[in-house]
């Protein structure tokens, strides 16, 4: 009888979803762009933004770096509506273990043109930076992107962060 149970497991081990975690980049280590600043963290998202909804739904990205500020890649984390959308810190740090990030900045649009941040920006940028402290990734930024390329908001070098 246990040998027929035995034989039972092992089948129903085969029946285990496989869990894979990859990182796959075509950019050469010596060719990562360096965040210096907020101007260049804002820089790269604003460029990476979709023009044509900036104006129309909320966005969430991230870049994801190493220990020296070399960006690893960026990352859309969720899109919403005209006036909110989720920002999941589960999703968040599943992308920075899955690249090996020392660091991450969030950003995010207010098709408003309002850069200033309101009290939830303000809540989960806590929350992501306490999650992060944890897993020994550290928050370095949250960024609020308007559609004018001039006008944003760095939670960082207000002190807010």
């Amino acid at each position: 009888m246990k040998n027929t149970q035995s034989t039972q497991q092992s089948i129903d081990f085969l029946h285990v979803a496989e869990v894979s975690l990859t990182y796959v980049t075509k950019v050469k280590p010596s060719e990562r762009l360096t965040v210096k600043c907020s101007r260049d963290a804002h820089k790269i998202f604003f460029d990476s933004w979709n023009q044509s909804t900036i104006e129309h739904k909320e966005t969430v990205k991230m870049l994801l770096f190493n220990r020296a500020n070399k960006v690893l890649g960026i990352s859309t984390i969720s899109e919403g509506g005209l006036s909110g959308t989720l920002m999941d810190v589960r999703m968040i740090y599943q992308y920075a273990l899955k690249s090996n990030a020392s660091g991450i900045i969030i950003a995010h649009n207010h098709p408003s043109g309002n850069s200033n941040p309101s009290e939830s920006d303000l809540k989960i940028t806590q929350k992501i930076k306490e999650a992060g402290n944890l897993l020994d990734i550290q928050l370095l930024d949250h960024i609020i992107l308007t559609p004018e390329r001039e006008i944003y908001r760095s939670l960082a070098d207000e002190g807010l962060l």
